[in-house]
């Protein structure tokens, strides 16, 4: 099989395309962030907008990662331009960033394409796709000098039994402590251009009510419950991008033997929204650590 490259379709846009400056950016951020390594992280949920608007907080998941037992990253992310009710995996051989090249697990997607569940994704589609590739040079920085494959993950409109059925296929992984979960999710889209305007007067000013909606969701995302995080989705409607990718992450957590624990440890708004013209987008970035207190 050749090399079918999938090109970073979003750079110079969403983020510079200048290595340079790219490199030196990221590494910033990460700094700034003064968070410490640690093995027992094994996943992120970090947000996916231009690196103007969330690259910052973004750090606060990616900042966490120890590269050295890690091989292999499976990375999740959530279709805004294409529909399908299913999962579908990479066709490309290698996923291209301006400060390094991430080669793709061509074995993984062997073995999860076997078992019938998956669709393929058109390299089109898959460069048109920005959810993914705004974890790329982060993952791309974060593992410099290091051999690591990717298994990248648009995950569709799925249904919550699917999520589920995703949820069972994928958790073996989870118990490979060298596989890590990068799940790619931005938080409350919230304005009349997004169609969702959810306002509780009790936190005072918009934005303090989008900012309880959303920590409502991220509490029931570190119970790590995915059928409370699809209650909470249902009466709420908050307009979470990567549901789908994060409901998957949860029901892998649940049929994993491994316990593992996400916490949320940075959150963001593009703006603060104080009357109903205005528009923001939320931003949170979490870790997902080995349990230890449940281990023994």
């Amino acid at each position: 099989m050749g090399t079918k490259v999938r090109r970073p379709s979003h750079a110079g846009s969403w983020y510079t395309d200048n290595p340079k400056q790219l490199s030196e950016e990221l590494d910033g951020w990460l700094q700034s962030c003064g968070l410490a390594k640690s093995p027992e992280v094994r996943g992120v949920i970090a947000p996916h907008a231009g690196y103007s608007y969330s690259g910052r907080a973004a750090a606060y998941a990616f900042g966490n990662i120890d590269p050295s037992h890690i091989t292999r990253v499976f990375l999740l992310g959530p279709s805004h331009h294409y529909y399908t009710p299913k999962c579908a995996l990479s066709t490309a051989t290698v996923y291209k960033t301006p400060i390094g090249d991430l080669p793709i697990d061509l074995e993984v997607i062997e073995e999860l394409k076997a078992t019938g569940k998956f669709e393929l994704m058109d390299i089109r589609v898959d460069e048109a796709e920005h959810s993914m590739e705004m974890h790329l040079p982060y993952l791309a920085k974060v593992f410099e000098g290091y051999q690591v494959k990717i298994v990248p993950i648009l995950v569709g409109a799925v249904s919550a039994e699917n999520e589920a059925m995703y949820g069972q296929i994928l958790a073996k992984y989870v118990d490979n402590p060298n596989n890590f979960f990068s799940i790619s999710s931005d938080f409350c889209h919230w304005g009349s251009r997004f169609n969702y305007t959810h306002y509780d007067k009790k936190h005072g000013p918009i934005y303090k009510s989008i900012e309880a909606l959303d920590k409502m969701g991220m509490d029931i995302i570190e119970t790590g419950d995915p059928d409370s995080f699809k209650q909470y989705l249902l009466e709420y409607d908050n307009t979470i991008c990567g549901r789908h990718p994060i409901s998957v992450f949860l029901h892998m957590l649940r049929n994993s033997s491994t316990k593992i624990k996400i916490k949320f440890l940075r959150y963001e708004q593009s703006s603060q929204c104080k009357s109903s013209r205005d528009s923001s987008v939320s931003y949170a970035s979490a870790a997902a650590k080995t349990d230890e207190s449940s281990s023994s």
